[in-house]
């Protein structure tokens, strides 16, 4: 392979990987903060007990999500030099902004929520509890920001040329709230919030059918499948809000998830399918005119195709990003599905007569992390050949000194260091989950 493939292979390994934890750290925080705030209103000790044993979930969460973001920045700097010179003013900006507003507020109240239950009144700990949530969402703001600039640039001009070029900002608030910022702010966090319901949910459903901890995983699902369900709704509508704004700054991308060739014509929307790059053609079932309809509330009216564009400046592969923006949309919508079934049983009083409906839930935890990381993908993938969209190609952003040795000596090198880290989180999380949110052999609530 050469350095390029494998310096995006490099860098889409280690921020899937990372980007495992920080969706479960800001959903966690988000029941937390509900889970205490219950305690807080009722003074049942069992919502102190349900926020105590998650907050080492998520201690155990943070911690290495943090351990695999670090080598992120190494990255930018030995791999991709060229494009961290083009994109160091903006990157600067808002990832100076991430350590001052976001983890900053998240580390120094992380302290307080850990250590300082007997030590601080039950509000400024509860206050402590939102602050560390509040400091995960800032953090994903100011991360998505910079990512989002890379897909529709605003608020810069561009100083030099050649390798010597980079963007250098002239707007900061145009720079943050660029066109695809906030409808992908909110994407993501929905997204995390989802990972972190059905986390919750998995657990507490594996409780129930194991006969354990049953009263206190009763409230503790009941909760997480609120979350689930709102946000499994809205996250179709920031969805559908994100995809016309695709439509209009990235339509090659737009064209590429639902595999629209045609340069000005109206455009199916497949349920699924498989696309064919050099025939053109998209074998599965689809809806006649069903993007057209989304986009401009018209089946007849034209999408601009991916013939639209010279070949060098569509995605390169088209049935990839086709495959993954659809698997999210699968996922999604049997999120939906699932969240509403289960709700109206909640609603009937039979939310926990099922057994089979609690092993799906035990076993769908896998579910918001595979739409998150595939979701990624599309988006990514989508926007190829560019690394900052129609102005740095990907092919000019890598470092030219480094070799292709090197970059796949390290690949192997952070698989193996990532490999463990997994097996010690999975170990870890697992400990936590067989010794309960109580020791079931002595007093039914005694805080451990």
């Amino acid at each position: 392979m050469d350095v390029e493939i494998l310096a995006r292979i490099q860098f889409a390994f280690t921020i899937a990987f990372h980007y495992i934890y920080p969706p479960l750290s800001i959903g966690i925080g988000l029941i937390m903060v509900i889970m205490e705030g219950l305690y807080l209103k009722t003074g049942n000790k069992q919502y102190e007990v349900l926020t105590r044993f998650w907050l080492k979930i998520f201690a155990i969460t943070f911690g290495i999500g943090v351990a695999t973001g670090i080598i992120m920045e190494f990255e930018f700097g030995t791999n991709w030099a060229v494009y961290s010179r083009y994109v160091g003013d903006v990157f600067g900006s808002a990832l100076a902004a991430e350590g001052l507003f976001a983890f900053g507020l998240e580390s120094a109240f992380l302290g307080v929520l850990l250590f300082g239950w007997n030590r601080v009144t039950p509000k400024v700990h509860f206050i402590s509890t939102i602050g560390v949530f509040l400091g995960s969402m800032f953090s994903a703001v100011w991360i998505v920001v910079a990512n989002s600039w890379q897909q529709t640039p605003a608020g810069y001009h561009i100083v030099g040329e050649g390798f010597n070029a980079r963007a250098e900002v002239t707007d900061f608030w145009a720079m943050v709230f660029n066109p695809s910022s906030v409808d992908r702010v909110i994407h993501v966090w929905q997204g995390a919030f989802l990972a972190g319901a059905f986390l919750v949910l998995s657990i507490h459903a594996y409780y129930l059918l194991k006969g354990r901890y049953v009263e206190i995983s009763k409230k503790a699902f009941k909760i997480a499948l609120l979350v689930a369900t709102v946000t499994s709704l809205t996250q179709l509508v920031s969805g559908h809000s994100s995809a016309d704004g695709v439509a209009v700054n990235q339509p090659a991308k737009l064209a590429a998830m639902e595999g629209h060739y045609q340069k000005s014509a109206p455009a199916d929307l497949y349920l699924f399918g498989w696309v064919n790059d050099e025939t053109q053609k998209v074998t599965g079932i689809s809806i006649p005119g069903g993007l057209s309809f989304l986009v401009h509330q018209d089946f007849e009216a034209p999408i601009t195709g991916l013939n639209t564009f010279p070949e060098e400046d569509r995605p390169g592969q088209v049935n990839a990003v086709f495959q993954f923006y659809h698997i999210m949309i699968s996922i999604g919508l049997f999120l939906i599905a699932l969240t509403l079934y289960a709700s109206f049983l909640w609603w009937r009083g039979k939310l926990f007569d099922k057994k089979w409906l609690l092993k799906i839930f035990a076993f769908s935890v896998i579910l918001p992390q595979i739409a998150n990381q595939v979701g990624w993908f599309a988006a990514e993938m989508g926007r190829q050949p560019w690394i900052v969209y129609g102005h740095l190609r990907t092919s000019k952003g890598f470092s030219q000194e480094v070799s292709a040795n090197q970059i796949l000596f390290s690949l192997i090198l952070f698989a193996v260091v990532y490999a463990i880290l997994l097996l010690l989180f999975l170990y870890s999380v697992n400990k936590k989950i067989k010794h309960g949110p109580y020791d079931e052999s002595k007093n039914e609530f005694e805080i451990i």
